[in-house]
């Protein structure tokens, strides 16, 4: 099977031209999308609805920062998420205990502004990781150092979303 890479005839790396993959993705759905073999013999429906559904998975998981880095790892025969390396560089530690900690103060603050500061603290802490990542993977061909931020990455969109669940709870 090809790489999701090689599906869109994008290269191989962290960096990605957005508008080029939506367009590739487009393209390649108008192909091979199922409804375009709706009287083809069932053999080539069903080799359709593999096409399309390859094509999907590869769109959703290269269009998305941290999908897109855990892939190029994957590429590269290493799990970034593997659940029984729980290796972090400490200060990332401290901090994802300082922002648990603040989550907690603005849950029994009801507070909807702390929420906001720290949604905002944590997207911006996110896009300057992101874009290590890109020269870790990219530049540097540091895997280790790309491994640990691909990690960092997935627990901040944990608590991102942990965060709109105490914003839920503030609603009712």
């Amino acid at each position: 099977m090809q790489s999701h890479f090689a599906l869109f005839n994008l290269p191989e790396s962290y960096a990605l031209d957005r508008e080029r993959l939506d367009a590739a993705y487009r393209e390649l759905q108008s192909t091979v999308h199922p409804d375009r073999f709706a009287g083809r013999p069932e053999a080539e429906q069903r080799v359709a609805m593999q096409w399309a559904a390859q094509a999907n998975e590869a769109y959703q998981t290269l269009k998305h920062p941290v999908e897109r880095g855990v892939y190029l790892l994957k590429l590269r025969g290493i799990d970034a998420l593997d659940a029984t390396d729980t290796r972090m560089a400490p200060a990332f530690l401290m901090q994802q205990m300082e922002w648990r900690e603040a989550i907690d103060a603005a849950r029994a603050e009801r507070s909807v502004e702390a929420l906001d500061a720290l949604t905002a603290e944590l997207r911006q802490a996110h896009k300057a990781i992101e874009a290590r990542l890109g020269g870790l993977l990219d530049q540097d061909r540091d895997i280790e150092g790309a491994r640990e931020a691909v990690r960092q990455l997935r627990f901040m969109d944990k608590l991102i979303a942990e965060i709109g669940d105490v914003y839920e709870e503030l609603e009712d």
